[in-house]
């Protein structure tokens, strides 16, 4: 009887809360690993976060599947959590992005043929070759998390362990054009390969200033018009302490995985949940 009067209590404090502030944190808090997961409920979204701290006992790495596969496929028994990654062709199930797990290019996008040999793409290829990328150096021993283009050379006394490719980073600027999600002619927008300005289901990385890595999902509320935007998700990871970020994959691959529960962004038509299956992913496990 005691334990119910204690929920009771706890869930009009809650409510209280809400409707006092206009928005409801749910909080599990952090536990000895250093990884926390909270809510955050906007206007047109509600935005799941996994936080792990810089001083965690856990990695944030890289998986990645011969053929796509649903986000709980990539997981094994102590895996705490995991976002999907980067972006893939689901016509012939092979990478767009560059994936490098324990030193190795495992995915790599120039070898997907109708990438490389599209026409269409053929004035972008550069750029898209050269998208952003969140890394796992190891640094005098020392995991140290970064988002840099694929090109961009590693730190000297580093060497690079993981790196999943996505784009276009958001922060500290947006790099869309320079990244070959978008392009203008005469000042019109003629390439929007995201929907940029739309909002959507949307994933992404951030790191902090002292090293803490966020992971961010956002779920729609209604499947017309719901989610956020990339320049609202790039604020949003500001409010956070986010100095560095970059998009995932999003839309209908939008997933996120903690403690044994899976969470979905993109809702169809119907407003049920899309569960896309994956090429790739970031999961939070055991150093």
């Amino acid at each position: 009887m005691t334990l119910l009067i204690k929920v009771i209590q706890y869930l009009v404090y809650i409510l209280i809360g809400a409707t006092l502030f206009g928005t409801l944190n749910l909080v599990q808090a952090a536990n000895s690993s250093g990884v926390s997961y909270r809510v955050y409920p906007q206007a047109n979204s509600i935005v799941h976060v996994v936080k792990v701290a810089a001083n965690s006992d856990r990695i944030v790495t890289t998986k990645t599947a011969t053929n796509l596969q649903p986000l709980n496929f990539f997981l094994k028994g102590k895996d705490v959590a995991a976002i999907n990654g980067g972006y893939f062709d689901p016509n012939n199930q092979q990478t767009t992005s560059f994936v490098t797990t324990n030193n190795r290019l495992v995915v790599d996008p120039r070898l997907n043929s109708r990438l490389v040999d599209n026409p269409d793409l053929a004035i972008y290829l550069g750029k898209i070759l050269n998208r952003a990328e969140f890394r796992r150096y190891q640094c005098d021993g020392q995991n140290v998390y970064d988002i840099a283009l694929h090109r961009q050379s590693v730190p000297a006394q580093c060497v690079l362990i993981d790196a999943l490719g996505a784009g276009p980073q958001l922060l500290p600027i947006d790099t869309s054009q320079a990244e070959g999600f978008t392009a203008y002619q005469d000042g019109k927008l003629v390439r929007n390969a995201i929907g940029v300005n739309a909002a959507n289901a949307r994933s992404a990385v951030g790191i902090t200033k002292d090293g803490t890595v966020i992971l961010a999902m956002v779920e729609q509320k209604d499947a017309r018009d719901s989610g956020l935007s990339l320049a609202d998700l790039a604020l949003f990871l500001k409010n956070l302490g986010v100095t560095k970020a970059m998009n995932l994959d999003g839309g209908s691959s939008t997933s996120l995985y903690y403690r044994g529960r899976t969470y979905y962004g993109k809702l169809n038509p119907e407003g049920n949940k899309v569960k896309r299956p994956l090429k790739s992913i970031l999961v939070v496990q055991e150093n």
